[in-house]
């Protein structure tokens, strides 16, 4: 319902202006009340409705922003239209039996005369004589009896805006538009413009392309212009939307109004000097005369091949980059076409007197020109009628650069080839209902489904691809506009932007210019978002600990697995080192040596004591236990190998339980050791048989249930939480320490707790024998082991707790040699050294004699 109202209220102020005979001409557009000489003509079967801007209103007060009153581009692109009807009625394999014609309107670029224009195309214009066939043009009033052929389709107009009036026009009026230049994506709103279609590629595409060249050479601070109107802030909000996407910001959004006063362009420079970002598509007067130099230019396509600022603003323009209408390499005849014009031409048409006239800044006698003719007119010389336009360089016979003129061109053929296929038609196998065809000398505009056959989407719109220019400087200062890429739609993301980076010409240096608010984050580090500001602008926190980040501008970081950890520079995770006591470290080895020797060292006393045993000093002190002891303390040594190398779960297994039943032997042969001489020295007393209860079998007995009990111990820990391999993460992130887990801390304490009881009593019952004759009484050395013993183990306990890892095993092997070296040195070697070095000192004393020594 909001569509038809506001199409009523259009068609409403339509049918107004089209009565209204009365307003003045104004800066050379025809507009409404005017003399008819804004028209060209042709008759033919079809006769195609053309709307060119080839008049501009003023929209700037500031003299660098004003446009030329007369457009000889639109002149070209009006021209070119002409040429393809021309080549098309004199060719023979399209539309043999056809014959078009044109009917071609000023629109000024202005949406009143455009809609005025449009209705007079498709309601028939009037004209002053039947048989008049030129331009049309001659005396009389607008409101004229005899009327034209009616226009079935119109080829126009150029801007958006006007061509979206004029849609709501042939769309309520059920005639056909199909626009050169029109790129509004708001256009390819078929159900609001149901019979427009277009040559021109929408916005949308224009705006992705766009995007996609700023992410392409990665920049993401970027101010954008445009003039105050809706069809700009349309445009930039999708383009600031689909920028989004990859990343960019806005360093800031500037809407200039359409009437610039030097105040508002002022204001639009302070803005682009504030921000150090650039990005610029007009106003550049003010921004040399403040010497805002170094700007990277994105042009869109609406200036991104226009020469005409280039002999102002060269070195302002220089390296700046745009995308433009795919161009024609060239359409054959046109350039003759173009400049078959002469002086004769202007006195047929006022278009082509007052283009004649502006070129050669000369006159055109009997002119139909009358707009013109002030006081700076009457002062020109007439025309010699020598002039050619091949002797002087003009827009309008430039085809360098054959973009929305090729729009033009192909337009014209769009309709063609639809005309062609509907003549083709076969009853019965049409597009239509029941089969039918349509009548191509009666086009009607719900039959345009002829024309999607020939390359365009559901939308009416072609199939976009765009050539990326660059603008250059020439060795002679001359413009270069210098393809360097292109954007192509049809192919997919990836492809569809295709650059040449060495033949860019950049404005400052050789290297593509940086546009940040923040330097990219690299790898190792993540962004953190500055608060209240844009996206765009972040500070690089380098990824915590445990955490990597493999890409650059990285919003979060990874954590590493349990089995790997970041590398220095934490972009990726590495494994982590394994660590456990091996054979291959020096600590290792140390420990290893130490242990061996100790071993050694056991045995090499019980082959002295055997070698010796039956010296009294051998025999004196209870030479069995001596044996069993040194063998037991050859194992203790050996028992610290078990925790070397790296571990698993049967060596976690047996590790535990060998060092306490091996300690627990140790303890045991000294407690039955010490009895032994306690006892043994109570025997000497009278009447004492105390010998009898406690003799060889009752000690090995005893050892057996001594070690018995810590065998208990182990076996339950075994059979209920027995140790396992423990891969240890947590203490040192970087590494995995591979250890033995104790798997019950209370069976641990447990087996150590046994061998400090054992301990214990051997220390008391050793010091009660303290004071036994010395030749024989070992109990003294017994005290000062154990002494060393609760030392060693004492200390053992708050280091263990405290450290971890190999440090943790290290300090329990030591422990073990330090406790066995202990009992081996303050033991053995008194005896070892009478045995060896003092044999004199071996003999039986001569005022004790102990009787019942085995």
């Amino acid at each position: 319902m909001a569509h038809l109202s506001a199409r009523l209220l259009l068609l409403g102020l339509l049918l107004w202006a089209s009565w209204v005979c009365s307003a003045a001409p104004q800066d050379g557009c025809t507009f409404l009340g005017e003399e008819e000489t804004s028209s060209f003509y042709q008759e033919g079967d079809v006769v195609l409705g053309g709307l060119f801007p080839l008049h501009y209103s003023p929209v700037s007060s500031v003299t660098s922003f004003q446009r030329e009153p007369f457009s000889a581009r639109a002149l070209r692109w009006m021209e070119t239209m002409m040429f393809a009807v021309k080549e098309i009625n004199q060719r023979r394999d399209l539309l043999p039996h056809l014959t078009l014609g044109f009917h071609i309107r000023d629109s000024c670029d202005h949406v009143p005369v455009s809609l005025r224009g449009s209705l007079l195309l498709v309601n028939g214009h009037p004209e002053w004589g039947a048989d008049y066939r030129g331009a049309g043009q001659g005396p009389g009033s607008d409101c004229a009896a005899v009327r034209r052929a009616v226009s079935p389709v119109i080829i126009g107009d150029a801007a958006s805006g006007v061509s979206m009036a004029s849609a709501l026009l042939t769309c309520c009026s059920l005639f056909f538009q199909v626009s050169y230049f029109a790129s509004c994506s708001c256009l390819s709103d078929q159900k609001q413009f149901p019979t427009f279609m277009r040559t021109m590629p929408s916005d949308a595409f224009q705006i992705r392309a766009l995007a996609r060249l700023v992410r392409y050479f990665h920049w993401t601070w970027v101010g954008v212009i445009g003039v105050e109107s809706d069809y700009a802030r349309f445009a930039i909000q999708l383009f600031l939307q689909e920028s989004v996407h990859f990343g960019m910001c806005a360093a800031y959004v500037h809407f200039y109004p359409v009437v610039l006063t030097q105040h508002a362009v002022g204001q639009l420079v302070d803005t682009i000097q504030v921000s150090k970002e650039i990005n610029l598509r007009s106003i550049l007067r003010e921004c040399l005369h403040r010497n805002v130099t170094g700007l990277q230019l994105i042009a869109s396509e609406a200036w991104a091949t226009s020469k005409s600022l280039w002999r102002e603003f060269g070195g302002l323009l220089t390296g700046t980059l745009g995308f433009g209408i795919r161009k024609a390499d060239v359409i054959p005849g046109l350039k003759d076409f173009l400049t078959r014009l002469g002086p004769s031409h202007g006195r047929q048409s006022a278009f082509l007197a007052e283009f004649w006239e502006e070129t050669f800044n000369c006159r055109v006698n009997d002119s139909l020109n009358t707009h013109t003719h002030s006081v700076s007119y009457l002062d020109r010389e007439p025309c010699s009628g020598r002039e050619v336009l091949g002797d002087v360089y003009t827009p309008f016979a430039d085809v360098s650069q054959l973009r929305v003129s090729y729009n033009v061109y192909k337009a014209v053929y769009l309709i063609a080839h639809a005309l062609q296929d509907m003549t083709n038609c076969v009853a019965g196998q049409g597009p239509f209902i029941n089969g039918t065809c349509g009548d191509p000398k009666h086009v009607k505009p719900w039959q345009h489904a002829y024309t999607h056959t020939h390359h365009f989407d559901h939308n009416g719109d072609p199939i976009a691809s765009y050539d990326l220019m660059n603008w250059q400087r020439g060795q002679d200062g001359s413009l270069r506009l210098v393809k360097v890429g292109f954007y192509d739609a049809s192919l997919a993301d990836g492809r569809d932007l295709v650059i040449n980076e060495s033949v860019i010409q950049w404005p400052v240096g050789k290297q593509v210019p940086r546009s940040v608010c923040s330097e990219s984050c690299p790898p190792g580090t993540r962004v953190a978002r500055k608060k209240g500001e844009p996206v765009c602008c972040f500070d690089c926190i380098p990824c915590a600990e445990g955490e990597v980040s493999n890409q650059t501008d990285s919003l979060n970081c990874i954590r590493c697995s349990d089995v790997t950890w970041p590398n220095e520079a934490r972009d990726h995770c590495v494994p982590k080192t394994i660590e456990f006591l091996s054979y291959q470290e020096s600590m290792g080895v140390v420990l290893c040596v130490v242990s061996i020797l100790g071993a050694c060292a056991s045995l090499s006393v019980l082959a002295v004591f055997v070698a010796n045993r039956h010296t009294p000093i051998v025999r004196g002190n209870n030479m069995e236990l001596s044996f069993l002891l040194l063998l037991f303390l050859s194992i203790c040594f050996l028992i610290g190998l078990l925790f070397i190398g790296e571990p698993s779960d049967w060596l976690c297994r047996i590790r535990y339980p060998a060092f306490g039943v091996s300690f627990a032997l140790c303890i045991s042969c000294l407690l039955a050791k010490t009895m032994v001489v306690l006892m043994a020295f109570r025997a000497t007393l009278p009447g004492s048989d105390v010998m009898r209860w406690f003799g060889p079998a009752q000690q090995r007995a005893s050892v057996v249930l001594c070690t018995a009990v810590q065998g208990l111990i182990c076996l339950i820990w075994l059979l209920t939480r027995p140790p396992y391999t423990n891969l240890n993460t947590g203490h040192i992130s970087s590494v995995i320490i591979i250890d033995c887990a104790m798997g019950s801390e209370v069976a641990f304490w447990c087996v150590l707790g046994y061998i400090g009881l054992l301990a214990c009593m051997c220390f008391i019952l050793a010091f009660l024998a303290r004071k036994l004759p010395d030749n024989f009484n070992e109990a003294k050395f017994i005290t000062f082991s154990m002494l060393i013993f609760f030392a060693v183990w004492i200390t053992f306990i708050p280091v263990y707790v405290s450290t971890a890892g190999k440090y943790t095993v290290a300090v329990h092997v030591f422990a073990i040699l330090a406790s066995a070296f202990g009992l081996l040195v303050c033991i053995f070697a008194p005896k070892c050294y009478i045995v060896v070095l003092r044999p004199e000192k071996n003999i039986v004393h001569r005022r004790f004699v102990i009787k019942h020594l085995p």
